[in-house]
């Protein structure tokens, strides 16, 4: 029996795993954040399985992963393997941008902030320029709405209004697992095929 949601999110230096068991919904619920840096190609499947043995992978009912931006070959490792579980368990993924997720709670935190309107998120990258994303809240939702994408931005636009992007990674692995769960509530359909990292700079240099 199909009981399992995991969410998953290494699109900073750090990991973040969360799982609901959908059979104690109320009481189930687990998360860790570990700094695995560099280390994340080794402790990944190590880290999931503290949460979730891989006993258990079978009964997953519905995945959930941050696709970034962030660390090319973090974001990357996760992206893949919640890919890879959903392909081979035939079940849903959802692909959440790590701008998106914590929209909800930078909006939070800036009471000047109009809620009903838009506004950026911006982040600034050291010698690849400002990436930044537009959003609105969308309380049935439970989240954000994204309207547009995180992207790397021309050196002369400046979006209004505009939130500096923070790190929180245990606050949003969390919602996305909210949000893994509401959808999952809903049977929204989610083909994993369509969830690709979000790479807003190349490796090599600014796009």
């Amino acid at each position: 029996m199909t009981r399992w949601l995991l969410a998953l999110h290494s699109s900073t230096p750090a990991l973040g795993v969360a799982v609901l068991d959908l059979e104690n919904p109320q009481h189930s619920r687990q998360q860790l954040v570990l700094p695995c840096g560099r280390g994340l190609t080794n402790e990944l499947i190590e880290a999931v399985q503290r949460l979730l043995p891989s006993d258990q992978w079978g009964d997953i009912a519905r995945l959930a992963v941050a696709i970034g931006p962030g660390g090319f070959t973090g974001t990357r490792l996760t992206v893949v393997m919640a890919r890879t579980l959903a392909q081979q368990l035939d079940c849903a993924l959802d692909g959440v941008s790590s701008f998106a997720l914590m929209a909800p709670r930078l909006a939070a935190a800036a009471p000047s902030l109009d809620p009903t309107s838009p506004f950026w998120i911006v982040q600034t990258l050291p010698r690849r320029g400002r990436v930044a994303g537009c959003y609105r809240l969308n309380p049935g939702q439970l989240g954000a709405e994204e309207l547009e994408p995180p992207a790397l931005l021309a050196d002369e636009l400046q979006p209004t209004p505009a939130l500096v992007m923070e790190e929180q990674v245990e606050a949003d692995v969390g919602h996305l697992l909210d949000l893994c769960h509401h959808a999952h509530r809903l049977q929204r359909p989610a083909a994993w095929s369509t969830v690709l990292p979000v790479y807003p700079t190349s490796p090599v240099g600014v796009v």
